[in-house]
């Protein structure tokens, strides 16, 4: 039994709770055994959110007993708080719990303007973290021994897990699902709650737009999305570039430091994502490499050879 546990700090901003929350309810309802948790930083029962409605009959979070792999989040709120000193002062028996379970392995996420919050504990330090675009500066000022990324949605760093805002902590939601239960529950899920990947409706995949969609760049997104929509038409980089209005070259590095991979390598990823989907619908060999934008046959059973290590069984032989 996975435990989730959401704090609701004075003045939390709605959706960055909700969402997350939303998204581990449904889970639960498809059947993931886990416990949700609402929880204040102190002993109040009630708490006045930032749009004025009220969460009452939370639990204490001290009255929660965690083990490694449950999950604690800490969303965002108004900022008047987290860069008041007194508040922070209040907030500390919060901040040493958040801490110790850090150190017994509980994944700890931030949300937006929570990652303040997070930054207080000390365990970013030396860590790789993001916050909404917004305070980047004041973050960056405050917390000069955090690595802050200004270009992702999420950013994950061992156990501890840093968003945006607001619909951000729905994708890393989705992701820490992926991560624990598969890709098909994240997809479930993601179908249950009419959440848009960037992505077109027959290739609705979702490891791939988790590893190498986690940015903002919409020049990089665009491409992405060309590549995805084009398949089958085998797009070059030239292509691509003409698509973006960058040259080749511009594009070709933008791509790599954005995503983390070359245009090539992750034109390859999605052949055999495409693939995988096809193939387990019974299409034939030849159709699937159509659809792929490959020559031949050959040429996608070169591709699934190397890729075997994410092939479905019934999949395998086709790349011997």
């Amino acid at each position: 039994m996975r435990k989730v546990c959401f704090t609701i700090p004075p003045e939390v901003h709605l959706l960055d709770i909700n969402g997350p929350a939303h998204i581990f309810y449904e889970a639960k309802e498809s059947g993931v055994a886990m416990a949700l948790h609402f929880v204040s930083l102190d002993h109040h029962t009630e708490i006045k959110t930032s749009a004025g409605l009220y969460f009452n009959r939370l639990e204490f979070f001290e009255s929660i007993e965690l083990q490694a792999g449950d999950i604690v989040f800490i969303p965002g709120l108004d900022y008047h708080l987290i860069s008041d000193k007194n508040f922070v002062k209040l907030i500390r028996p919060f901040l040493n719990w958040v801490t110790e379970q850090y150190q017994k392995g509980v994944h700890i996420c931030s949300i937006c303007t929570g990652s303040f919050i997070l930054a207080e504990t000390g365990i970013l330090n030396g860590q790789t973290a993001t916050t909404h675009w917004k305070y980047f500066e004041r973050f960056f000022e405050k917390f000069p021994k955090i690595n802050l990324l200004k270009d992702r949605l999420f950013v994950s760093s061992k156990n501890v897990h840093s968003s945006a805002g607001v619909a951000s902590g729905i994708d890393l939601s989705l992701y820490l699902l992926e991560q624990f239960y598969g890709t098909k529950l994240a997809v479930d899920i993601a179908k249950e709650v009419v959440i848009y990947f960037r992505r077109s409706a027959s290739d609705p995949q979702l490891s791939v737009f988790l590893q190498y969609r986690n940015h903002l760049d919409h020049r990089i997104h665009n491409a992405q999305d060309y590549l995805i929509n084009h398949l089958k038409e085998a797009p070059t980089a030239e292509d691509l570039a003409d698509h973006v209005h960058m040259s080749k070259r511009n594009l070709t590095r933008l791509f790599k430091k954005t995503c983390g991979i070359t245009i090539g390598g992750y034109l390859e990823k999605i052949r055999v994502e495409k693939a995988i989907a096809l193939l387990a619908k019974k299409n034939k060999v030849d159709f699937v490499a159509l659809q792929c934008g490959l020559k031949s046959t050959n040429q996608l059973r070169t591709i699934l050879k190397k890729h075997q290590d994410v092939l479905p069984t019934e999949i395998t032989p086709l790349s011997k």
